[in-house]
């Protein structure tokens, strides 16, 4: 009985090894591919840098950067994956309510700290806004709104996350430029460790495209650098430079929280143009209106005086009709230029009243 006990274990054994061989051979296969697949990734990518060192050669960045930064990139595979996971814009998709993003992103911590920073940088501030004519409270909150206040900035590499967002392709045009933005960027002596961000390319406590923070970061304290890292001021007078240059007009409201009334006819206000870009975003607005138009089509509004009558503006219901309405101004645009949301440019807007009060 045992001789015939081992015989059938052994039997067992052996039936039970040509049951794992396959799926063990597809995962070693699997694993053997990806392997090559990566290696073939690196080889090309390896490749690639040659053509983008030429291009940055020939757009004026030096030997020495080149020689210091090329030949330690890698490629990174993971950058691909985020780029390639954002969503694309789908036409019929359901828009959600502004109200939860608000509760996240204009929430007591985030206000508490915005008035800090307000209150402490006050000096520094007021004379960023004499000189732009941007308000103290925006710039503090596009700072809030982009990082935090600084404290989540992104730990990519940039040089090799915007490498390898080039070589993949999908939006090579645009991540090369940046690429080689980079390396301008340490021709004007940022060193090579600052320069992290995020997997996009975003850096910096205003999370500046290198391509950006070439044409518009700024010296906010006169120490011959625009450390848009660690320097306040740099900071600050870097977001209102951004904002001069996108066409911020001094004393001019963001918008403004409206009571709608019922009785406001929809269809008579509607847009009837087509933004060139972003045109989800536009196209939920109304068309412009004087405020004295407004006023008297009934609208209330809720926290703010009137802005004067001859300011234009439109009007958006973010929660739809019943709910708070925003009437919007040319500088409610000028922060879509920043972020091309509607939910991130209200945010800002009610951001910046929050730390102001």
């Amino acid at each position: 009985m045992r001789v015939v006990w081992h015989i059938s274990k052994m039997i067992g054994i052996k039936v039970f090894l040509r049951r794992i061989a396959a799926p063990i051979a597809i995962v070693l296969a699997g694993l053997a591919l990806g392997s090559n697949a990566a290696a073939q990734d690196e080889d090309g990518f390896q490749a690639y840098l040659q053509t983008l060192a030429a291009e940055a050669e020939a757009r004026g960045v030096t030997r020495a950067t080149i020689d210091a930064v090329v030949p330690t990139l890698t490629f990174q595979s993971r950058v691909v994956e985020l780029d390639r996971a954002q969503p694309g814009a789908i036409a019929n998709a359901p828009v959600p309510d502004f109200a939860p993003y608000k509760e996240r992103h204009v929430d007591a911590s985030r206000i508490n700290r915005g008035r800090v920073a307000y209150q402490s940088l006050r000096p520094r501030l007021s004379a960023i806004e004499r000189e732009t004519g941007v308000p103290e409270s925006i710039m503090v909150a596009i700072w809030g709104h982009e990082t935090n206040y600084g404290a989540v900035t992104g730990n990519f590499d940039l040089p090799r996350a915007l490498a390898s967002l080039a070589y993949d392709g999908r939006r090579r045009e645009l991540f090369s430029a940046e690429f080689i933005a980079t390396l301008q960027m340490m021709d004007r002596g940022v060193p090579r460790g600052q320069l992290k961000g995020s997997w996009a390319g975003a850096t910096g406590n205003p999370q500046f495209l290198p391509s950006v923070y070439i044409r518009l970061a700024r010296d906010g304290d006169g120490d011959g650098r625009a450390d848009i890292w660690t320097n306040e001021a740099d900071t600050l007078a870097s977001i209102a430079n951004y904002f001069v240059n996108a066409g911020w007009r001094a004393g001019q409201p963001w918008g403004l929280a409206v009571a709608v009334p019922a009785t406001l006819d929809r269809e008579a206000i509607r847009n009837r143009t087509k933004a060139p870009r972003c045109a989800r975003v536009f196209e939920r607005h109304s068309g412009w209106k004087s405020m004295a138009e407004w006023r008297a089509l009934g609208m209330v509004p809720l926290d703010k005086v009137w802005p004067d009558d001859q300011v234009q503006a439109t009007l958006l219901e973010p929660d739809g009709p019943g709910k708070t309405g925003y009437l919007l101004t040319s500088n409610y645009r000028v922060i879509l230029d920043y972020n091309c949301s509607n939910f991130y440019a209200l945010s800002v807007g009610l951001l910046s009243d929050a730390v102001e009060r």
